[in-house]
């Protein structure tokens, strides 16, 4: 039998309980063994809950007891988030987490002790929900040197531009009702503003590139001023708004990271993923493109993840995965990005004064609307040259995108 524990009783963590239970005889034949829920670890009680006496309220019970090898960790937070995941590998257990906030600040460090303890640190759930991709990452893709990582990483960002471009719904309309169906937290900012994804796509850049860059080296913006108007401009040329989280590794070795809303071609996959849905798109020296799809949160869908590597732990204390090594970025290893280059769409009203030769000639796309239009270069510009096409487009230029 092995004996499990889990921190936080919440909806990821009732999920879990749940998935265990339903799943109980597929798991058992995938293990050989059963999976057993010893305790729960939450500040509350639930008489009600079949799973009501698993309850404790000290974490030194799950700590302290060797039955326990396996403990799932799903609080949320850094702290004591982090300082329960560091004591539950110090006692020779494995730790399994949907937690992107402690992965994406102290990974390196846990994966680190995991290692010298002989136990395991794994995180599939932390991003993309039900969505695998950080075990192909690992695993499948090892062969391949990554050139990029681009991905819709939030659902909650997703659902409201998706709406948006359906329906023509102003953000604060689409963002109330979000709220209502349960997608959007009562205080949104980490998800509208980027910072969720941002967390995420530090993570995915930690497995492609070795290398775990703070949380300011990434250059953010969310999704709160797009108007409607943009995302239906657009959308009538097949272009989708989309909040895309991406990461490369430039040529001299710096890795690069942003979030930011950007117009998505239809040559594009990630243009396609609406709704809640993410999407995660993996360029590869070797493989190409390759995309993954699913159900970026939820309680069941981020729950069978946690679950996944709950059998991964128990089936593979120790394997190849926990080799996987990432070291603390230097300012040296985070790119200029400044220098980086990306096609733009520049949102116009209006006729625009002085016309840049970067936004006329030989591939590029224009978007003509009622009252406003859309021209999208061919040309890769840095941030400074498509700040200086916006000086000579004048004030008819409302607004500028990257371009995926």
């Amino acid at each position: 039998m092995v004996n499990i524990a889990l921190l936080g009783f919440g909806t990821v963590g009732s999920g879990c309980a749940e998935v265990i239970t339903k799943n109980e005889k597929i798991i058992a034949a995938r293990l050989g063994d059963t999976v057993r829920i010893k305790y729960i670890l939450d500040l509350r009680d639930f008489p009600d809950s079949p799973f009501g006496d698993r309850i404790v309220h000290d974490f030194s019970v799950i700590r302290d007891d060797p039955e326990v090898s396996i403990v799932a960790e799903m609080m949320g937070g850094v702290h004591p988030a982090a300082d329960f995941t560091r004591e539950c590998i110090e006692a020779g257990k494995s730790v399994v987490t949907s937690n992107k906030a402690v992965v994406a600040a102290l990974g390196d460090e846990l994966l680190d002790l995991a290692r010298h303890h002989g136990v395991r640190y794994l995180f599939e759930a932390a991003v993309g929900g039900g969505i695998p991709v950080i075990r192909p990452l690992i695993d499948e893709l090892s062969d391949n040197e990554i050139n990029s990582v681009a991905g819709i990483l939030n659902g909650t960002t997703n659902y409201i531009l998706t709406e948006m471009k359906l329906n023509g719904t102003p953000f604060d309309t689409v963002l109330h009702r979000a709220q209502e169906l349960g997608y959007a937290e009562a205080d949104p900012s980490a998800d509208v503003d980027g910072w969720d994804a941002a967390r995420k796509i530090l993570i995915l850049a930690a497995i492609a590139y070795g290398k775990l860059l703070p949380l300011d080296a990434v250059k953010v913006e969310g999704i709160r001023d797009i108007p409607a108007e943009d995302v239906s401009l657009l959308a009538e040329a097949g272009v989708s708004v989309k909040l895309v989280a991406y990461a490369e590794k430039e040529p001299d070795g710096t890795i690069y990271a942003s979030v930011g809303p950007s117009a998505v071609m239809p040559t594009c996959p990630l243009c396609h993923v609406d709704g809640v849905f993410n999407g995660v798109l993996i360029d590869g020296n070797v493989l190409g493109e390759t995309m993954f799809y699913g159900r970026g949160a939820g309680k069941l869908p981020t729950a069978s993840a946690v679950v996944s590597d709950i059998i991964d732990a128990a089936e593979r204390p120790v394997t190849a995965q926990q080799r996987l090594e990432w070291k603390k970025a230097t300012p040296c290893d985070i790119a200029d990005g400044t220098l980086f280059r990306a096609r733009r769409c520049f949102i116009l009203s209006g006729e625009p004064t002085d016309i840049p030769e970067v936004c006329a000639g030989e591939g590029v796309v224009s978007i003509g609307g009622e009252g406003r239009s859309a021209i999208i270069t061919s040309a890769e510009l840095t941030d400074d040259e498509a700040m200086f096409a916006t000086a000579r487009l004048g004030e008819s230029c409302l607004r500028v995108y990257r371009v995926i």
